[in-house]
């Protein structure tokens, strides 16, 4: 399907998974703690009450809390010399209650055993299957799932005799009457997690006497009912969701929001390159948050489609320039060639036509070597044959070779160059001396002068050629170093075809230098080229 093949979607779609787990998790924890926080509570208070019943079945109490009523029960009756009744007498080694004295609890423990609220705690006791003692809020039916009598955990530990002399001689058959999964307690661990088991809306816990060394099996069951607290982990649990619903329904709309925020980028990029595909190479990408990554991106688009957009219009240009300067040698061939043979001509003619032709089969073959040699340089095929070069002696040659051209236009050279060495290609930097040599004489005005001047400066060396020429506007001045550009026909020599600086160019950036142009109009112009000095003249 496309709408899981898009970024847009797939976002969402993670984002609302991840957002899911998220809140199901938080959810369901905070779910789980609450509901561990009240049963913890409810089981605390189940143990407490527990270890009450059970340190009352065990060790009924002496004197007159001994003949208190029972636990639910009407007062007994006293006897006919008004003394109260008194228990039969345990067998001996044995702690525990009999069977035919009535259960009956002491006033503090019987507070904790509410009869009068059916939710409250309620207890239900049997010995050896019969029924012992139950308050009248427990339920009616007895739990089948604790009749058996399972296993149990943990020893109940009794406190130590009045005599602290360890154990008394009934705590070896009191010590396995045990809390189901408990730990051992006075009743209970407190804090610990609960034996309690739920059973439908009561919370109870259970715990059996298995001593060998008693005559009964108790059983002792201490509940509440938890129908309310029930209710509210519902509610808590129904508002969880709710909430955790109206959550994700926000993330899911504010996700797609920014989504798409974050993608619109991408569309306005995509728009741009397929109107420059489609050859609109003016286009640019409109973005107004650029410091994100996609705006980021899109600058350096918009500087990759300027870039592309001036080579495609300085290839437009070179083309027809290029058209330009060789239509011109070849109409004066065709001229030349279609005049000769209209008619018959002595050999003085024919001769004349040939030197026009071969002048300008000259030109087109300058030009076409040019060409190729900036193609050359364009495509880094150009191979330079570095070596230690001493720049001085190359001006000085340079200046010794354009000397008779000079002396034809009336122009002076002054030299001042210092012998520097510099790691280059020889011929490669002859001709760019020699190139701006022939351009400050040809550009001179009469009787000018050309000032050459080499020096070292801050490790590279600086090579200014001047002349006293008319200058450069300065409008023009920018383009001096594109390919075919002429500024004037006072800056156009015979033949020249414009690409003379832009070799040079080429030349110098191949060395790691530079090249640069200043000029004002009425006072010459100065090119300025900077070179690395090579090791053999660097500063000891």
């Amino acid at each position: 399907m496309k709408l899981f093949k898009s970024i847009k979607w797939r976002l969402q779609l993670w984002y609302g998974l991840v957002l899911v787990v998220v809140l199901v998790g938080f959810g369901t924890t905070a779910y789980q703690l609450e509901r561990g926080r009240q049963f913890r509570r409810l089981d605390e208070d189940l143990h407490r009450r527990a270890g009450l019943l059970v340190n009352t079945l065990r060790r009924p109490p002496r004197g007159p809390a001994w003949a208190g009523p029972a636990f639910d029960q009407p007062p007994p009756h006293r006897t006919e010399d008004g003394s109260e009744p008194q228990p039969e007498p345990l067998e001996p080694g044995h702690g525990n209650l009999p069977a035919t004295v009535p259960f009956h609890l002491p006033p503090a423990a019987a507070a904790l055993f509410d009869a009068s609220d059916p939710n409250g705690f309620y207890f239900i006791i049997r010995r050896d299957g019969t029924e012992l003692a139950r308050s009248t809020n427990a339920p009616a039916v007895f739990p089948d799932a604790f009749r058996a009598g399972e296993d149990l955990a943990g020893v109940m530990k009794d406190p130590e005799p009045p005599d602290g002399s360890g154990k008394d001689s009934a705590s070896s058959q009191r010590d396995d009457l045990r809390p189901e999964m408990a730990g051992p307690t006075s009743g209970f661990a407190p804090g610990q997690p609960g034996p309690a088991r739920t059973r439908g809306n009561f919370r109870e816990l259970v715990l059996h006497d298995r001593s060998p060394a008693s005559p009964f099996r108790d059983t002792i069951v201490v509940g509440r009912n938890i129908a309310r607290e029930l209710t509210e982990l519902h509610v808590i649990g129904w508002t969880l969701t709710g909430v955790g619903a109206v959550i994700l329904l926000l993330g899911l709309t504010v996700g797609g929001w920014l989504v798409g925020r974050a993608l619109k980028p991408v569309a306005a990029i995509g728009a741009a390159a397929a109107k420059i595909s489609a050859g609109d190479l003016s286009q640019r990408i409109n973005i107004t948050d650029t410091d994100t990554e996609l705006g980021q991106l899109a600058a350096i688009l918009n500087a990759t489609f300027m870039r592309l957009e001036r080579a495609f219009t300085q290839q437009k240009q070179f083309a027809a320039d290029a058209a330009h300067e060789l239509r011109t040698p070849v109409t004066v061939m065709l001229t030349q060639t279609q005049t000769a043979l209209n008619r018959e001509r002595d050999a003085t003619s024919y001769k004349l036509t040939v030197e026009a032709c071969q002048r300008a089969a000259q030109r087109m073959r300058r030009l076409i070597e040019s060409l190729l040699e900036l193609a050359r340089f364009d495509a880094g095929q150009e191979v330079l044959r570095c070596q230690h070069v001493d720049l001085g002696a190359t001006v000085a040659a340079g200046v010794e070779l354009v000397q008779p051209l000079a002396a034809e236009q009336g122009v002076t050279i002054s030299v001042a160059a210092a012998p520097l060495t510099v790691t280059g290609d020889g011929d490669r930097l002859a001709q760019v001396v020699n190139n701006l040599l022939t351009n400050a004489i040809q550009y001179n005005r009469s009787g000018g002068t050309v000032s050459v001047k080499l020096a070292s400066q801050n490790g590279l060396a600086v090579l200014t050629i001047a002349d006293t020429g008319q200058g450069i506007a300065p409008a023009d001045l920018p383009r001096v170093f594109e390919r075919f550009y002429r500024t004037d026909q006072a800056r156009t020599g015979g033949g020249n075809a414009g690409l003379g600086l832009s070799i040079c160019q080429a030349i110098v950036t191949a060395h790691g230098g530079t090249i640069e142009a200043a000029s004002e109009t009425g006072s010459g112009t100065t090119f300025t080229v900077r070179l690395p000095l090579g090791p053999a003249a660097a500063p000891a």
